[in-house]
Order: structure tokens, then C-alpha cells, then sequence
């Protein structure tokens, strides 16, 4: 019973997340898709517990009367077949109403509806660019997604069945007050103007200071996380005090709103209170005068002041939920912000895949800048790479070599002309396709917190174990792999890396990463300083798996070093976005420009000098 209602509705769908709406009810609409039936069949039995619930209250008031007018010996007679009926009622069909609540609800709804919106917001920023990580923490978006899971939970399950209950509740307390005598309604009424009145008060400002509560919760966690993250840097330069401050400075942040929260909270809960003491008084009073009048009956009386008791305790739990509900309405707006952004790259609605036959390059009139103020990185580039050449890109910092690979990788799209691989737009084909078709060794090397295994197998997850080894050991990684081990008793290939790869050093995290290209064999290949972190001794034993790696492939190879990128077949020098020099390794030193400047200042040798 339980894994059917757990199975009713699937968490974690195949279909392709779509960029939620901007609209706060069109956002929580967005990620409730599939719930519909599970939230309404609630919302209904919700309604059934609430009207049940007050007519036991009713019979309560009726069993006063019976009491009254009835003797011991003709109660059973007149009034059995009732009372058995409230008695099955009470035993039997409030438990199993209560049981198909609760099954809805914790079984289907409280872990599966979270989980699917995490599913869906997780899937689509895994589509945002690389800008979008680099403008914000990890930490911090990682936080509203699991926040504002939860919020969008709480917001849509309060509304529909809180608020459903209490709705219910309060109509039918209404309804049987009335029944008794009308005028018992008009203290209730009173009161519901001044409760509500308090709400519209206090809510707004709840709702705000909550909102600015979730940001600055973000932001703390945020700021604990890159602290931790660039651990090594803050042992480094001995900044933990610094880190602390930061830390504390985000703290202050976020209790400053917790602090107005609570004076908030505090006004609501000492006014709703009162208005509760005074509604009991009022009830009370009325009901002895009725009474005394003849109006109402012993019975009525029990049942009006039963059914305040109870408003009084509800009252409380009602504030607090809708002071939860706007607290957590505040958070989805907070995470709406982040979650809603539309992807800055997208693949063209009659996207195809890229058909890599040759690996031909051409950047056609290319223009790029990062900053709209700012003068381009990348101007009118003109470059044409055959397929199959090896191409090496020079240039001072700056002079934008890593930004042409990342327009290459369409890592940022392009402001003016075209690139092309085999005569293919690269704006008109998938991107997964494209980088499918690019091997890229980056200086700045980071692993997934997995095992060595996942980690290179992240180039050809259909790799055979053969083919694995082989290509570490081409990488010359396969020796101090078989060393490794952590903390959780796993060994070799199965041994984990730490986050980023902090487990291992600078030159064991290359040679894994160098591995994980060789493995995925792509017809492309970009070489961003990949043996800046390898000593002298490593780079030499690995210098034959690279010319083995760039066998037959079309080759960017972008280096300080500049031995490590002479032999290449053609060295392209950039200039503030321009190519202002090309040739061979002789050529250009010939040349006495900017290659030659920069060679002159260098020493050493690789990949073929």
C-alpha cells in the first residue's frame, strides 16, 4: 500500500526541463506539473476531516441535550441507532480518513513533490553557461535549489490544504453557531474582521523580511561554502580570521532579518491573543444571556463555547502557518530570481548534431567582448585551420587565446561573424555535440569528488576496463593510480578524489585529466597549458603520449611556454584580439615581433625542439 501511493506520481521524469515563468503562481504552477491529482484528491479529504470534525462537535451539543431531556432508561431507545452511528463514525471512519490523508500526503507528496522540482531546476541549470556559475557561489545556488524545493512544497500544500481546512472549518462553525441563534455569529464575525485585519498588518511586512531572510541565508551559506572550497588558499596566506570576519559579516546579515522577524512575530502572536480572550468572553456572555432568555439551549451553549475553545487554539496554529506560508512564498521569489534566468547560450529549435568527418576550423570575421563598455577581446578574427594541422596560439596575457577556445566551445556566443568546424555553424548544431567533438586538457585541471575511475571514464563512460588502463598508462597515471587510497578503504581506480580533486597533486590531477582525453578520442583537440602543471621529468615521459594523443587530429595548443608549442605546424600570434603574426616556429623568430620578443626571454624545450 505504502509503494503504491510512493509510485503514484514519478519524481524524476524523462522530459526536458523548460525555463520556469517569472510570475510567482506561474513559477509554483510550473513545478507542481504532475501533482495536480495528488494535491486536489488532498485538498479534498482535507475538507471531509474538517466538516466531520465540527459535526462532532454539533453531536456533542446534541448528546448535552439528550442528557438533559432524556432519563438513563429511554436514551438508548430513542437515540441508539445516532449514537452507534457517531461511535463507527469516531472508531472507524475518521482513522481510515485520517490514514488516506496521511497517505497522500507523506507517501506521495512530502518526499516525491521537493524531489521533482530538484530534478527539474537541477537539469536546467545544468544548461545555464559558464558565466552563470562565474557570476554567482556554487554554494549559494546549490542553496536555492534545495530551498526553494521546499518552499514551493510548503507554499502549494499550505494554500490547499491549510487553508482549505481552516476555510472549511470556520464555514461550518458558522453554519452551526447560527443554527443555535444568529446573534451568536455577530461576536464571530467581529473577530474574524479583527484576525484578518491583523494578517493584512502583519503579513506583508512577514512576507518582505522573509524575502530579504532567504537572500541573506544564501549569502551566509554562500560564503561558509567558498571558504571551505579554497581551503588551501586561506591556509596559504593565513587568512582564517579574515575568512572568519567575512563569514561573520553574512551572519550579522542574516540575523538582523531573523531579529525583525521575530518582533513581527511577536505583535501578531500578542494580538491575536487578545482578540482570542475577548471572542471567549464575548461567546461566553452572550450565550448565559441567551440562555437566560430562554433563546438557546444548554446543549447550544456547550457547543458555541466548545467550538471557541477550539478557534482559540486553532488561531495560533492558523498565524504561524500563514506566517510559514509567506515566509516560505517570501523564499520561492528569492530562488525565482536565480532559477528563472533564461539560458544565455540555447541550442536553435532545428538544431542538428554535429558531423565531425575532417575537423576543419574557420573563424570567419569574428568579434567578441565580454563587456558592452568595454573595447572587444576578440576583433574581426579571420583564421582558417586546416584539418588535421596543429595550430599554436601565442600571445601575452590578455591577448585572448583562452577566449577564442571558449567562442570554439561556444562557451559565450559570438557578437559578429561565424565559426565553422567541417563547414558546419556552430550556432546552428547541439552543443553537447560539439564539445562531444572536443578533447580539452586545461592547466587549471578540476576532478568531480568521485573515483578515479568515474573521473576518466567521464571521456567514454562505454569504455572497457582494457581500454581504461591503457590510456592511463599512456598518460603515464596508471603506476601512482594503483598507490592511492582514502579514507573509506577504497583503493586504486576506486579511491576517491576529495572535491576538485584535492586529493592529489597538481601533476597526478593533469595526468588523470590527460587520460580522460585520451579516452574520449575526439577528432579536436585543445591543449590550454596542459603540461604547465607536470615537472620536467613527467612531461618528458608523457611527450610521446601526446604526439600519439594529437596523431591525426586537429590540434590548439595554447602556451606561455613557448618550446612546448615550436614544432607545432603553424603558431598564430594575437594582439588584443587580432592575429598580428603567423608562421612557423623559424619564421617568426626571424621575424623580430612579438614572438620573438617573447622567445627571447624564454628557454627550454618540447613536443619536438
Amino acid at each position: 500500500m505504502y509503494q503504491r501511493f510512493e509510485r503514484f506520481v514519478d519524481p524524476m521524469p524523462e522530459q526536458e526541463p523548460q525555463q520556469p515563468p517569472q510570475g510567482l503562481l506561474a513559477f509554483c504552477r510550473h513545478y507542481t506539473k504532475g501533482f495536480e491529482v495528488a494535491l486536489i484528491g488532498m485538498s479534498l479529504l482535507t475538507a471531509l476531516t474538517a466538516i466531520l470534525e465540527v459535526s462532532l462537535f454539533g453531536f456533542m451539543g446534541q448528546l448535552v441535550d439528550w442528557l438533559v431531556a432524556r432519563s438513563p432508561e429511554t436514551l438508548l431507545e430513542q437515540e441508539g441507532l445516532k449514537l452507534i452511528g457517531i461511535g463507527a463514525l469516531l472508531v472507524i471512519g475518521m482513522p481510515l480518513l485520517v490514514w488516506l490523508h496521511a497517505l497522500v500526503v507523506h507517501q506521495t507528496l512530502l518526499g516525491n513533490y521537493p524531489m521533482s522540482i530538484r530534478w527539474f531546476a537541477h537539469r536546467y541549470l545544468l544548461k545555464q553557461s559558464v558565466s552563470f556559475y562565474q557570476n554567482d557561489f556554487a554554494g549559494r545556488i546549490a542553496t536555492k535549489v534545495m530551498q526553494t524545493s521546499l518552499a514551493i512544497r510548503e507554499s502549494v500544500m499550505k494554500l490547499l490544504d491549510v487553508m482549505m481546512y481552516v476555510l472549511v472549518y470556520f464555514t461550518t462553525m458558522i453554519v452551526m453557531m447560527a443554527a443555535a441563534d444568529i446573534r451568536m455569529i455577530i461576536p464571530m464575525l467581529i473577530w474574524l474582521a479583527c484576525y484578518v485585519g491583523l494578517q493584512l498588518y502583519f503579513i506583508p511586512k512577514l512576507k518582505k523580511v522573509s524575502t530579504e531572510q532567504a537572500d541573506a541565508r544564501s549569502t551566509m551559506t554562500g560564503r561558509i561554502v567558498d571558504s571551505y572550497t579554497n581551503i588551501n588558499t586561506v591556509k596559504l596566506f593565513a587568512h582564517t580570521q579574515q575568512e572568519a570576519s567575512y563569514a561573520k559579516e553574512s551572519m550579522e546579515g542574516f540575523l538582523d532579518t531573523v531579529y525583525r522577524q521575530m518582533r513581527l512575530a511577536t505583535g501578531i502572536n500578542v494580538g491575536v491573543q487578545t482578540i482570542n480572550y475577548l471572542l471567549t468572553f464575548t461567546i461566553a456572555a452572550l450565550s448565559i444571556y441567551l440562555w437566560k432568555d430562554d433563546a438557546i439551549s444548554i446543549g447550544a451553549i456547550a457547543l458555541s463555547i466548545s467550538l471557541v475553545l477550539r478557534l482559540n487554539g486553532m488561531a495560533q496554529w492558523i498565524m504561524w502557518e500563514i506566517s510559514s506560508l509567506f515566509e516560505n512564498i517570501g523564499t520561492v521569489a528569492d530562488g525565482m530570481a536565480t532559477l528563472s534566468q533564461p539560458t544565455d547560450i540555447q541550442d536553435k529549435a532545428d538544431a542538428k548534431p554535429l558531423l565531425v568527418n575532417q575537423g576543419k576550423i574557420d573563424f570567419s570575421h569574428v568579434s567578441f567582448h565580454y563587456d558592452q563598455d568595454q573595447l572587444g577581446v576578440i576583433n574581426q578574427l579571420q583564421l582558417a585551420i586546416a584539418a588535421g594541422e596543429k595550430v599554436g596560439l601565442v600571445g601575452r596575457s590578455g591577448a585572448g587565446k583562452s577566449t577564442l577556445v571558449n567562442l570554439l566551445l561556444r562557451f559565450h556566443d559570438i557578437e559578429k561573424g561565424q565559426i565553422c568546424i567541417d563547414n558546419q555553424d556552430i550556432s546552428q548544431v547541439t552543443q553537447d555535440s560539439l564539445r562531444s567533438q572536443i578533447g580539452m586538457v586545461t592547466q587549471d585541471t578540476s576532478l568531480l569528488h568521485r573515483s578515479i575511475r568515474e573521473n576518466i571514464l567521464y571521456g567514454n563512460p562505454q569504455a572497457s576496463e582494457e581500454e581504461l588502463i591503457q590510456a592511463t598508462q599512456k598518460a603515464q597515471a596508471h603506476e601512482f593510480i594503483q598507490t592511492l587510497n582514502d579514507n573509506h578503504g577504497n583503493h586504486g581506480y576506486d579511491a576517491q578524489v576529495g572535491e576538485r580533486g584535492v586529493k592529489l597533486s597538481g601533476g597526478q590531477r593533469q595526468r588523470i585529466a590527460i587520460a580522460r582525453v585520451l579516452l574520449k578520442d575526439a577528432p579536436i583537440l585543445v591543449l590550454d597549458e596542459a603540461t604547465s602543471a607536470l615537472d620536467s621529468e613527467v612531461e618528458a615521459a608523457i611527450q610521446e603520449s601526446l604526439y600519439e594523443l594529437m596523431e591525426g587530429k586537429t590540434v590548439i595548443a595554447i602556451a606561455h611556454r613557448l618550446s612546448t608549442i615550436a614544432a607545432m605546424d603553424r603558431l598564430i600570434v594575437l594582439d588584443k584580439g587580432r592575429i598580428v603574426e603567423q608562421g612557423k616556429h623559424e619564421e617568426l623568430i626571424n621575424g623580430n615581433g612579438i614572438y620573438a620578443q617573447l622567445w627571447a626571454h624564454q628557454t627550454g624545450g618540447f613536443l619536438g625542439t
